[in-house]
C-alpha cells in the first residue's frame, strides 16, 4: 500500500509563524532571507531561481517556507540571459554559509549546521544538484521541474548520497517546451529520491511571474501547482531536516495525495526515456 500524504492539504496552507524578510546584501550576496520572527536551531534552505527570472518570482512560495519554520536564503545572482550555473551553484553554497553562520531576523533566529538543504526550480533545481556535490552542509536536496545545466546535473546526481526529492512535469500540462528531464536525474540518484508529479505541473508553471507568461501564451493560472509543490515542499524539509516524523510520508518513493502521484522503478525509467547510463562521470 502506497503511503498516502495526508498532510499535504494542510501545509499548502499558510503556518504558524509571522514571517520576516531581510536583504543579503550586507553580507556581500545580492538576495533575499525569509524567516520566522523567532526561533533557535531551525532547518533553512538555499533557494535557486529559474532563468531569466528573479527572487521576486518566488515571494510568496519563500515566504510560505518561512511560515512554516523553514528559514530561506535566496541569491538574486546569474539572472541574466547567459547564466554561469557553476557559478549560481557556488551563490547557493555561499548562502548556505551565510544561514549557518549569523543571526537572523532581528537576531532571534538561529539556523542548526545540521539542518541545511538547498532547492531550486528550473535551472536553479539544476544548480541545487550541483552545489551539493561533496558538500557536507547539505543534508537533502529538492529539484522543482529542474533543467539542464552546464555542467550536467544528471551527472552530478550519480555522486549524490544524500536525500532528494524531483518535481517532474505531468503529462497533461500545458508546456509548450521543457528544458530537462527531470525523471532522468532522479533515476541517476545515487541515494535515496522520491520523484512527485504535481497535476497540470510543468517547468512554466511554478513561478510567480504569471501574468506575463500568460500575456506571452506559456501558461494559465497556476495556483494550483504552486500550492501542491510548496506542500511536498514544507513536508519533505521539515521530515528530512527537521525530523519530524508525523510527515515521514512525504519521504517515501510511492506516497500519493490530492493532485499528486508519485513514479519509481519501472515507470520512473519509462518516464525517463532512458535505463541508467554508468558510463564514467567527470565535473568538468
Amino acid at each position: 500500500m502506497s503511503a498516502n500524504l495526508k498532510k499535504l492539504s494542510d501545509l499548502t496552507k499558510r503556518g504558524p509563524h509571522h514571517v520576516m524578510e531581510g536583504d543579503l546584501g550586507y553580507t556581500g550576496l545580492p538576495g533575499k532571507v525569509y524567516t520566522p520572527a523567532e526561533g533557535d536551531g531551525l532547518p533553512a534552505i538555499a533557494f535557486g531561481h529559474d532563468w531569466m527570472r528573479t527572487i521576486d518570482d518566488y515571494h510568496a512560495t519563500l515566504r510560505h517556507l518561512a511560515s512554516w519554520g523553514i528559514v530561506v536564503a535566496a541569491p538574486n545572482t546569474e539572472s541574466g540571459f547567459n547564466p554561469d550555473h557553476a557559478g549560481f551553484a557556488a551563490d547557493l553554497d555561499t548562502a548556505m554559509q551565510i544561514l549557518a553562520g549569523v543571526r537572523l531576523g532581528n537576531g532571534n533566529v538561529t539556523v542548526a549546521p545540521g539542518k541545511i538543504g538547498v532547492a531550486g526550480h528550473g535551472m536553479g533545481g539544476g544548480a541545487a544538484v550541483l552545489s551539493a556535490v561533496d558538500n557536507s552542509k547539505v543534508k537533502a536536496v529538492a529539484a522543482i521541474y529542474p533543467a539542464n545545466t552546464a555542467p550536467s546535473a544528471i551527472q552530478a546526481a550519480r555522486n549524490l548520497l544524500i536525500p532528494g526529492m524531483v518535481v517532474g512535469a505531468d503529462n497533461d500540462s500545458d508546456s509548450l517546451f521543457d528544458p530537462g528531464n527531470p525523471a532522468k536525474l532522479a533515476y541517476n540518484w545515487a541515494g535515496d529520491v522520491v520523484y512527485r508529479v504535481a497535476s497540470k505541473g510543468s517547468q512554466v508553471s511554478f513561478s510567480e511571474d504569471g501574468m506575463a507568461k500568460r500575456i506571452m501564451g506559456l501558461a494559465r493560472p497556476n495556483s494550483s501547482v504552486q500550492s501542491t509543490v510548496r506542500g511536498l515542499l514544507v513536508g519533505y524539509f521539515l521530515h528530512q531536516l527537521d525530523g519530524e516524523k508525523k510527515y515521514s510520508d512525504f519521504s517515501e518513493t510511492d506516497a500519493s495525495g490530492p493532485k499528486v502521484t508519485s513514479l519509481c522503478g519501472d515507470d520512473l525509467a519509462e518516464r525517463a526515456g532512458l535505463t541508467r547510463d554508468d558510463s564514467g562521470f567527470s565535473f568538468f
